[in-house]
């Protein structure tokens, strides 16, 4: 996303250490094809809702359907937790994430703004599961 979003993504910040601990407090599905990982996704746990995070699909994988797939889990599993919202923030810029959200019942609930600029840098997007 290096030259498409800014402020530019925390995705630069990613060490295993902190991705350990993250795993250590969220919830984390992977995909795999044989031995291989070509997806994740990080759920938080809010008080009436998952907040949905740090979904990722290797680039050779992406338009297989791996990102749907790992939301149905996530779906799955809020369901089963009983709490009825999932959550989640895209970038203004990712004008394609918004549209594939919205396919998956997504609807925008607010904008934001990262700290240090002037304008909304993303959108929070929500889904009542039905």
């Amino acid at each position: 996303m290096d030259g498409v979003i800014d402020p530019p993504s925390s995705a630069h910040r990613l060490t295993p250490e902190n991705l350990a601990a993250k795993a250590g407090t969220e919830t984390v599905f992977l995909a795999t094809v044989g031995k291989a990982l070509v997806g994740c996704v990080f759920v938080a746990e809010s008080h009436d809702h998952f907040y949905v995070g740090k979904l990722a699909v290797a680039p050779t994988a992406q338009g297989a359907g791996v990102g749907k797939r790992l939301l149905g889990a996530v779906e799955q599993f809020a369901r089963e937790s009983g709490k009825p919202i999932l959550e989640l923030q895209t970038r203004i810029e990712l004008i394609d994430n918004q549209k594939a959200f919205g396919r998956m019942g997504f609807v925008e609930t607010a904008r934001t703004v990262h700290e240090g600029f002037d304008r909304p840098t993303s959108i929070t997007m929500r889904r009542v599961l039905g």
